[in-house]
């Protein structure tokens, strides 16, 4: 007899959902292939020692990933057979808790996305005037351990969820030195349970109490980004007022220099104010230039693809340095740079692609850079590298990702 009824079944799928998801190393250094190559016997040992409640986890592995700001974020990186048993527990609690969410919570959830999330931002800001931006100083490391788990005993009672989610609250960081160190509050980023858990202290934290103190304030929220409009200033100056008030009573802050009331400011609304644009999702917010169906041009408000975005991509474009790689062929090149180009123009190409076009055209000066260095015919001349470039997008208008966006 085991302590805790847990059935073989949720491990297994719990390792194909994490050897999808792929993911680095923890601190044991084991890899997801390290792992698979006693796949059976290490999937037992777990079942069998999550069954009987000896299951422990190991430190998890900080490493520090760099922001737009020059800033750095912490990310905690279980090991493997963490990840595994945190998506069992996943399994089980999802399926209880996301009914429960609100519906503008778009982070991390089934059926749920950013750019959802981005469009009805977008249809409100038309309906109100004024935008509440908040940025949670030190979101996931401010957590109150003991509220979150307050709340997942609320709607949890299987003994062996909760004495996990517990041991994962308790466990070790394990620095680069090698140092350990203890936390009282905070959740790692890049534990499988953490967005889930990061939601259910939002939900109370903060969606469920704007939907009961102030329900006139619609807000979108993904993870601990959140927008909350507002007809007034007056109303946006008071809703932000109550909420650092909440956030406070929850145990957290709201940044001083990064959260802040803006102003939707296009043809319609010509108040002065400090403030007409902010970032959501790697999307600005702001006055555009833009053709209504009668052929006419007006100043909306949209978004378009942020300049932290593109800096972004620009970066991993530099980093790519395929100029210098002329013992490549164009196919090898293209199946190489294409499932990038293929995300960026999938995600920010939703919203006034035109932005994100222009960008996407210093792109095909990289390829010809490229082009010039590799055939010899071309080479030293902008005329004939510039024919060469138009003759190939015309003959195989589908050979890079951007292309067909870019041109159309």
């Amino acid at each position: 007899m085991k302590s805790f009824d847990i059935p073989k079944a949720l491990v297994w799928r719990a390792w194909k959902r994490v050897k999808a998801n792929r993911g680095a190393a923890g601190v044991d250094a084991q890899s997801i292939s390290d792992y698979e190559r006693h796949l059976a016997s290490n999937l037992y040992k777990l079942w069998n020692r999550m069954s009987s409640g000896s299951y422990f986890p190991s430190p998890v592995r900080r490493v520090w990933i760099p922001k737009t700001d020059g800033k750095e974020r912490p990310l905690g990186i279980p090991t493997v057979e963490d990840r595994i048993a945190q998506m069992v527990v996943k399994q089980v609690m999802e399926p209880r808790l996301d009914p429960l969410f609100h519906p503008d919570s778009y982070g991390y959830r089934p059926n749920k996305s950013a750019q959802q999330a981005v469009r009805q931002c977008r249809q409100r800001c038309w309906h109100y005037a004024w935008v509440v931006d908040l940025d949670i100083k030190g979101f996931f490391d401010a957590i109150d351990h003991n509220l979150l788990l307050k709340a997942v005993r609320h709607h949890v009672n299987d003994a062996w969820v909760l004495l996990y989610v517990e041991r994962w609250l308790n466990a070790a960081i394990q620095l680069p030195d090698g140092k350990l160190e203890q936390h009282s509050s905070g959740i790692p980023q890049g534990g499988v349970v953490s967005p889930l858990l990061a939601n259910l202290f939002l939900h109370y934290a903060c969606d469920r109490w704007l939907q009961t103190h102030i329900p006139d304030a619609p807000f979108e929220r993904f993870a601990d980004d959140v927008v909350i409009h507002c007809r007034t200033r007056e109303r946006a100056e008071e809703v932000l007022d109550r909420l650092r008030q909440r956030f406070a009573e929850c145990g957290l802050e709201l940044h001083p220099e990064k959260t802040r009331i803006v102003y939707c400011k296009d043809e319609q609304r010509r108040l002065t104010y400090l403030h007409t644009s902010f970032d959501f999702l790697g999307f600005t917010f702001q006055a555009r230039r833009v053709l209504n169906r009668h052929g006419r041009f007006f100043s909306g408000f949209h978004p378009a693809v942020s300049r932290k975005s593109l800096k972004r991509m620009g970066d991993v474009i530099r980093r790519w340095r395929f100029q210098r790689l002329s013992e490549l062929s164009l196919e090898d090149l293209a199946r190489w740079l294409n499932p990038t180009i293929r995300g960026w123009v999938n995600y920010y190409g939703k919203f006034y692609p035109g932005v994100l076009k222009r960008f996407l055209w210093r792109l095909d000066h990289r390829i010809i850079k490229w082009a010039r260095k590799k055939y010899r015919r071309i080479r030293g001349s902008n005329k004939r590298s510039t024919r060469w470039f138009n003759r190939l997008r015309a003959n195989h208008p589908m050979l890079f990702a951007h292309w067909a966006f870019v041109y159309s």
